[in-house]
């Protein structure tokens, strides 16, 4: 049996751009800890980890629909991706660029940070899940990925709105996302702009889980 690869997301949005072959799916939904225990069972049937999804962008040269594969991660966890993956990956997707990701399970709050981590870290990325991703597989001595695609520039803060609407299931939670548009109507605007962001970021993933096969460009 072909071995299986093992893919860490956070919303299930995430999960369904991937190819029904050959993967494993966790949806995080911001709850590092049910996400690093879902990914430690799964972990003894596949072959390696990677970090997959929506992403955020530390440098301003940076657009909506960019991919960019890791070749190290830095945050809560430090160590290197798998460079023959981290290769096979970029040659998948045309014009990815390879770099650094940062993750400590935060929700960045500020722009000024989003570009202090990135000119101090040497990182292109950041985003909640690829930390517990790696920790897993430096766990379990997997092969360990990260590919994702900007859907939110450096210049940019989330709104409130965004921030809140994450279930722990990897669901959206609408009812808290109105609550909020409710509290602070002036995000409404922000919140449309953010939103038509990510819906060109999921477009960009459906393609990019395309070229990357049925197990995620996993070297053979």
């Amino acid at each position: 049996m072909t071995p299986l690869v093992l893919v860490a997301t956070g919303f299930n949005r995430e999960v369904r751009t991937l190819p029904t072959e050959g993967v494993l799916a966790v949806a995080g939904g911001g709850d590092a800890v049910a996400l690093e225990r879902n990914l430690t069972a799964l972990a003894p049937r596949v072959a390696g980890i990677v970090s997959y999804g929506l992403t955020g962008a530390l440098h301003d040269d940076l657009r909506i629909g960019d991919w960019i594969v890791g070749d190290r991660i830095c945050g809560a966890v430090d160590m290197s991706c798998d460079p023959g993956w981290a290769h096979a990956l970029a040659a998948r997707l045309p014009g990815a660029r390879i770099g650094g990701f940062f993750a400590d399970g935060r929700m960045i709050d500020t722009v000024a940070e989003k570009r202090d981590l990135g000119r101090c870290h040497a990182a292109l990325a950041v985003d909640m899940e690829s930390h517990v991703a790696a920790a897993v597989a430096r766990a379990h001595r997997l092969p360990f990925a990260i590919v994702r695609i900007v859907s939110d520039e450096a210049g940019h803060l989330l709104p409130p709105a965004i921030t809140v609407c994450m279930r722990p299931d990897g669901s959206l939670d609408t009812l808290a996302m109105l609550k909020s548009l409710a509290v602070h109507p002036g995000q409404t605007a922000d919140v449309a702009r953010t939103m038509a962001n990510f819906a060109r970021g999921f477009r960009g993933l459906k393609a990019g889980a395309k070229l990357l096969g049925t197990r995620m460009a996993f070297p053979a």
